[in-house]
């Protein structure tokens, strides 16, 4: 049985509380991921990502310079245990609304799972059924 650690990044990426919404921004473009996770005095206390910056934050006008990421990140983080399932991954991310989960062994984030791993794994193990010309 497939388990989420072989799809998972385990390379956490993360962020102060204390950073701005703009530097998250732009963490998030220069390393190419769509959620930080927010670490503060060494512990991972919440998730921030880039929907978070759009409806949060950038649709009622914020000054994202300014304004720091502990206003609109979402604590606590969902979590799935690492040996869980591809599919209780996606029906959990469709059950909670999130396009993220944080990965845990034994309680300890050990890597991060989104939704994008998913459809890149689900490509991998279905039969093509749609064809272009």
């Amino acid at each position: 049985m497939n388990t989420i650690q072989n799809l998972m990044t385990a390379t956490l990426k993360t962020i102060r509380g204390d950073a701005t919404m703009q530097e998250a921004a732009g963490r998030m473009r220069d390393e190419k991921v769509g959620s930080l996770l927010v670490e503060r005095e060494g512990r991972i206390v919440a998730i921030v990502t880039e929907t978070d910056i759009v409806r949060k934050a950038a649709a009622r006008g914020a000054d994202l310079g300014k304004e720091k990421v502990e206003a609109i990140m979402t604590a606590p983080v969902a979590s799935i245990e690492i040996q869980r399932s591809p599919q209780d991954a996606h029906d959990m991310m469709g059950d909670l609304g999130v396009r993220h989960l944080a990965v845990t062994d034994k309680g300890k984030i050990v890597g991060l799972l989104s939704v994008r791993d998913l459809l890149v794994y689900f490509k991998s193990v279905s039969e093509p059924r749609i064809t272009q010309d």
